[in-house]
């Protein structure tokens, strides 16, 4: 595939973590997906990514994932974003805030015959939980 059809393949899953539309992950990501830094309690394959962003959707689910920049070589393409919600239910146990949360971060996704196969992404966590209020000596109002 070209480099084009794999930076599609990235588009089409940001449009599945926008929208909550799992057939959209069904189409790109392949069953046996691999992420190499998973989410707390994330289980394997496609079904575990799946869950995991269907459960982001669920305590933010106003959630925007913005793609900022993408660059792709090869069978990769890495992708610098932000993404911004309202924290509307318990999340790492951290109780429902009400407060907008804007996350930056950056992904390396590998893509083989226009699917999404492995993944690496690293977030600025401790930047979410102290917009939440959830990090010591940080104000939770």
């Amino acid at each position: 595939m070209s480099l084009e059809q794999n930076k599609a393949v990235l588009t089409r899953f940001v449009e599945f973590i926008n929208t909550g539309n799992s057939a959209i992950a069904d189409e790109v990501v392949a069953p046996d997906f691999l992420e190499r830094d998973p989410f707390p309690g994330q289980q394997p394959g496609r079904e575990g990514l799946k869950a995991v962003i269907l459960t982001i959707r669920a305590a933010f689910p106003d959630l925007e994932w913005v793609v900022d920049e993408m660059v792709a070589e090869g069978e990769i393409v890495a992708s610098r974003f932000t993404w911004r919600g309202t924290h509307r239910v318990s999340f790492l146990g951290v109780p429902a805030t009400g407060k907008q949360v804007t996350v930056t971060g950056m992904v390396f996704d590998r893509v083989v015959e226009g699917q999404l196969v492995e993944s690496q992404i690293l977030m600025d966590t401790l930047s979410l939980l102290t917009q939440l209020g959830a990090m010591p000596g940080q104000p939770s109002a």
